[in-house]
């Protein structure tokens, strides 16, 4: 599976970003789907997953209520909808897939990864 984010920019406190995952090569239906981010100076963390059929999904405390992920199968690509975005959200996105139905918030049990795309919220 190769993956590709982007979406990313600069934006206001307050304002909405769309980050998009497009994936290629093997069944991206199967694979259960993670947005993870990294700021500077801190560990990376898991904001969003999704599982492979929508049934489940997992959201960070900090974005709850705010962000939305969602996957498209027919266009291979899964999206972290951002809202209400905080100067606490700027850092580096990853997108991320795990060759299980269901996800984890552990990065090391993703086995594919995107490129990150950077996310800056000026306050």
């Amino acid at each position: 599976v190769q993956l590709q984010a982007f979406g990313g920019g600069l934006v206001q406190a307050g304002g909405s970003l769309t980050l998009s995952c497009a994936a290629s090569g093997r069944t991206f239906s199967s694979y259960s789907m993670g947005w993870f981010r990294r700021a500077p100076g801190k560990e990376r963390e898991l904001v969003a997953a999704i599982n492979w059929n929508r049934e489940r999904t997992y959201y960070a405390d900090s974005v709850k209520g705010r962000f939305t992920i969602s996957r498209d199968y027919a266009k291979n690509t899964v999206y972290l909808q951002m809202n209400s975005l905080k100067s606490e959200d700027t850092a580096v996105y990853y997108c991320a897939a795990r060759g299980s139905p269901y996800p984890l918030r552990d990065y090391r049990s993703y086995d594919y990864w995107g490129q990150g795309t950077q996310v800056t919220v000026s306050s």
